[in-house]
C-alpha cells in the first residue's frame, strides 16, 4: 500500500462511521416506505464517499471540525447519489449495474428511481438549511450546493454530455473540458469550498480549496475515462467500455491513452500546488494522489 493509499484508508476509517451514522436517518421512517427503501438502497450501496469526505477534510484543513462540516457532507452525498440514480436511467446512460449491484430502476422501477433522486436532491437542501450553523456560512454553503448541482454545474454538464453523443462535428478538447468541468468538477469543487466555508476558512484558504477542487475534479474525470477504456466490468463494478459504445467524447478518444495519462498527471500536480498555503494539508494531498491512481 502506498503512503497516499494508507492515508486515505485512515481518513475513511475515521470519517465513514460519522457519515454512515447519519446518512440514512431521514429515510428510515415515513409515509412512503417503498420510496424510502429505494433511497436507502442507493445510499447503502457503498462507494468511495469522495465528496463528503473531501468536505470534512477541507474543514479540518482550515482549522475547522468534522461536526461543523457534517451537514454539508451529508447534503453532498445526497446530491451525488441522486445524480447516479438518474444517470443510470434508460433516458440517460441506460445502465443496469452500479457498484456491483442492479441499478435502482432495475430493482424499484423507473418511477420510484426518479422519485428517489428527487427526494434526495430535496433533502440535500433541507439538511443543510435546517442545520444549527452560523447563518452566513449556511447561506454560503446552500448557494455553493446550488451552483455545483444545478444547470450551471452538474446538471448542465450531464446535458452537454448527452448532446455530445449526437455530435455532428468532430469533438474538441475544449468541449470535453467544459463537459467535465461541469458534470464532475462542479460538485467536487463545491465539496471543498463548502467544507472550507463551514470550517471558517479565510478568503485565501477558500480560494485555494476551490482551485484544488477544480483540479481534482478534472483529474477524477480523466481517470474515469481511462478506467472506462481499460478496466473490466468486475474491476469497475459497472459496465466497462460504455462511453466508447455510446460515442461519448473522452480523453483517451481525443488524446490517446498516453496523452490522457499525461493530462491526469498535470491535473494532479496542479491540485497539489493549490494546497501550499493551507495549515493542514497532508490528507488532501494524499487524496489527490490516490484519486489519480485508483482502479475503480
Amino acid at each position: 500500500m502506498t503512503d497516499a493509499a494508507a492515508q486515505v484508508r485512515a481518513d475513511l476509517d475515521r470519517l465513514l462511521p460519522v457519515l454512515d451514522a447519519e446518512l440514512t436517518a431521514p429515510f428510515r421512517t415515513g409515509e412512503a416506505p417503498r420510496l424510502g427503501e429505494a433511497i436507502r438502497y442507493s445510499l447503502e450501496a457503498g462507494g468511495k464517499r469522495v465528496r463528503p469526505v473531501l468536505c470534512l477534510l477541507a474543514s479540518e484543513a482550515v482549522g475547522g471540525t468534522v461536526a461543523q462540516a457534517l451537514p454539508g457532507a451529508l447534503a453532498l452525498e445526497y446530491v451525488h447519489t441522486y445524480s447516479l440514480i438518474h444517470d443510470d436511467l434508460p433516458a440517460m446512460d441506460d445502465d443496469d449495474l452500479r457498484r456491483g449491484r442492479p441499478t435502482n430502476h432495475k430493482v424499484f422501477g423507473e418511477g420510484h428511481a426518479i422519485l428517489a433522486g428527487d427526494a434526495l436532491l430535496t433533502e440535500a437542501f433541507g439538511v443543510l438549511a435546517s442545520a444549527a450553523l452560523d447563518p452566513v456560512r449556511r447561506a454560503d454553503a446552500l448557494a455553493l450546493l446550488a451552483e455545483g448541482a444545478g444547470w450551471r454545474g452538474m446538471a448542465g454538464g450531464q446535458a452537454l454530455d448527452l448532446e455530445g453523443e449526437k455530435h455532428t462535428t468532430p469533438p474538441d478538447l475544449e468541449q470535453l473540458r467544459l463537459i467535465h468541468r461541469l458534470k464532475t468538477g462542479a460538485l467536487l469543487r463545491a465539496s471543498l469550498e463548502i467544507g472550507a466555508v463551514l470550517g471558517g476558512a479565510t478568503p485565501a484558504e477558500r480560494s485555494a480549496l476551490r482551485a484544488y477542487g477544480a483540479a481534482i475534479g478534472l483529474a477524477f474525470q480523466i481517470q474515469d475515462d481511462i478506467l472506462d477504456a481499460t478496466a473490466t466490468e468486475a474491476e469497475l463494478g459497472k459496465r466497462a467500455g460504455k462511453d466508447a459504445g455510446r460515442g461519448k467524447i473522452t480523453y483517451p478518444s481525443l488524446l490517446g491513452l498516453d496523452g490522457a495519462r499525461k493530462a491526469l498527471h498535470e491535473a494532479t500536480e496542479n491540485a497539489l500546488c493549490q494546497l501550499a498555503s493551507l495549515p493542514i494539508r497532508s490528507s488532501l494531498a494524499a487524496w489527490a494522489r490516490y484519486l489519480a491512481q485508483r482502479a475503480s
